[in-house]
């Protein structure tokens, strides 16, 4: 919503047999991460539970700006990503197959699902140019452009050419896992996969976007994510409570 993170409030329950150096070390990757934005954990509660549970909340500034929600899309705004899109998905993908990801390119991919590098300075970045509608790609560009596109009323055009591209997608590698696994289609990852924790958003035309941030379509009348001309017929991404 374009605010400046500020600190985590972490819940955390686990069972009495865990090993105290599993819970420190994860204390210590939470903290670590915070540290790269000048966030800290705040504060939070433990407890005990059969199975490891973690909930976070997170906290951020807005200095006096209205956050950017996923409803201020308007026709005739540009659409554009910061960040990196399907390298986390082709990752997980390797992981799942047992493939050899010794190959610098694959290790990348798999990195990138283990651990992703939000682009976090980008969301104040574009609220403070004057972004329409801004969301994180979590479950995937296609479903999570689809909360913008029911949110606001209207149609998310996209074009594969400028998203299936440098910077936005690690091509080389991502057309590696693809031969590695006999998959058809790479792009698939970068329109679908989720979890590189992109941005995306939706600028006034008259607007550019700012560096770190490259255009993929425009917003126009009507419903729904259309690729190339037309609605994606598919989920789009992950979708949490499928059966």
């Amino acid at each position: 919503m374009g605010a400046v993170p500020t600190a985590l409030l972490v819940g955390f329950a686990g069972p009495g047999q865990l090993a105290v150096e599993w819970v420190t070390d994860m204390a210590a990757g939470i903290a670590a991460e915070c540290a790269t934005v000048g966030a800290a954990v705040a504060g939070g509660d433990t407890s005990s539970s059969e199975t490891v549970l973690l909930a976070i909340t997170a906290l951020g500034d807005l200095a006096g700006r209205v956050p950017v929600t996923r409803g201020g899309a308007r026709p005739g705004d540009v659409v554009a990503v910061a960040g990196t899109l399907g390298s986390a998905a082709a990752g997980l993908d390797l992981l799942i197959a047992g493939a050899v990801h010794d190959p610098p390119e694959l290790a990348g991919l798999v990195s990138a699902h283990r651990r992703p590098s939000p682009p976090y300075a980008a969301g104040p970045q574009a609220a403070a140019i004057g972004a329409t509608a801004l969301i994180d790609v979590s479950d995937g560009l296609i479903a999570d452009l689809g909360h913008v596109a029911r949110a606001s009323g209207v149609r998310v055009e996209l074009q594969e050419r400028l998203v299936a591209a440098e910077p936005i997608a690690r091509v080389s590698a991502l057309r590696q896992a693809a031969k590695a696994l006999g998959k058809q289609d790479w792009a698939d990852w970068v329109l679908t996969g989720g979890d590189d924790h992109a941005l995306v958003a939706t600028f006034p035309a008259d607007v550019v976007p700012p560096d770190g941030w490259t255009t993929i379509g425009t917003v126009a009348e009507g419903r729904g994510v259309a690729v190339d001309g037309s609605i994606w017929p598919g989920t789009g991404g992950w979708e949490h409570f499928r059966r």
